[in-house]
């Protein structure tokens, strides 16, 4: 995904030094949303995104047991909070599909981390990673073994973002232009995944003809055929050359 560099340097803004946080994550308690944290959990989306939801979507992620809503306590306040979806793959979209190869079969599951964020003050001291780090072991556990992706979108533009998700071992997949509306303004977004347990992405040819090759190799078949191959010709040359040097002298005498 390297061709992508070009747009990531051309949009992204230089990142500005952030005060450390505040949270001793040692004080810190982490506990699942509920109704009554809509109010907070607004004004935190509020703080952190640029995209305004819905008081409907509030009300779903702190009520319908569908979505992962985890959130970050500290001193009994929401400092941040991480929201997904699990999704069967048969009710995903054409476009989600393509994080996923079909071969992994249609009740595979991918988790769309649909909010991360955790309030200024608060940022930089670990409880983003922690709050994801969660989600991903969750969705990593014996019990959910039929997800084999963990799929987001990002603003192109978000460079602190890309390179938390990128230390996170997330990669690049695709570019989506257009994707955000904000303030009226399309912005273009970029879709980040992590394959877990055995997931991958859709192969082309080519991926499955590099695959077998690197497999080969690592095997050793290449390197034993070769020695054995070696190994022959050495055992055999002296007679192949002794076969040729009479051949030789025969073909002399009978012209002479």
């Amino acid at each position: 995904m390297d061709t992508f560099n070009w747009y990531r340097e051309r949009t992204s803004s230089p990142q500005q030094s952030k005060p450390q946080g505040s949270c001793d994550l040692t004080n810190l308690q982490l506990r699942f949303l509920c109704p009554q944290d809509i109010n907070e959990v607004n004004t935190l989306c509020v703080d952190c995104f640029p995209v305004e939801y819905p008081r409907s979507w509030y009300e779903d992620i702190t009520s319908n047991p569908k979505f992962y809503s985890l959130a970050a306590i500290h001193k009994s306040a929401i400092v941040g909070i991480i929201v997904a979806e699990i999704k069967l793959y048969i009710k995903l979209s054409p476009k989600e599909r393509e994080v996923v190869s079909p071969s992994a079969g249609k009740f595979t599951q991918v988790g769309y981390i649909l909010s991360l964020g955790v309030i200024k003050s608060y940022r930089r001291s670990g409880i983003a990673s922690l709050l994801l780090d969660n989600l991903v072991s969750h969705l990593s556990s014996l019990e959910s073994h039929n997800c084999k992706a963990i799929f987001l979108h990002v603003l192109s533009s978000n460079s602190s973002a890309i390179s938390f998700y990128e230390r996170k071992n997330f990669r690049l997949h695709s570019f989506h232009p257009y994707y955000y509306m904000i303030n009226g303004i399309n912005k273009d977004g970029f879709v980040y995944v992590l394959y877990i347990n055995g997931g991958h992405q859709q192969w082309k040819i080519t991926d499955v003809l590099n695959y077998l090759y690197t497999a080969i190799c690592e095997l050793g078949v290449v390197r034993w055929t070769i020695s054995k191959a070696r190994k022959t010709a050495r055992r055999f040359w002296p007679r192949i050359r002794r076969i040729a040097t009479q051949n030789t002298s025969t073909i002399m005498i009978d012209c002479s």
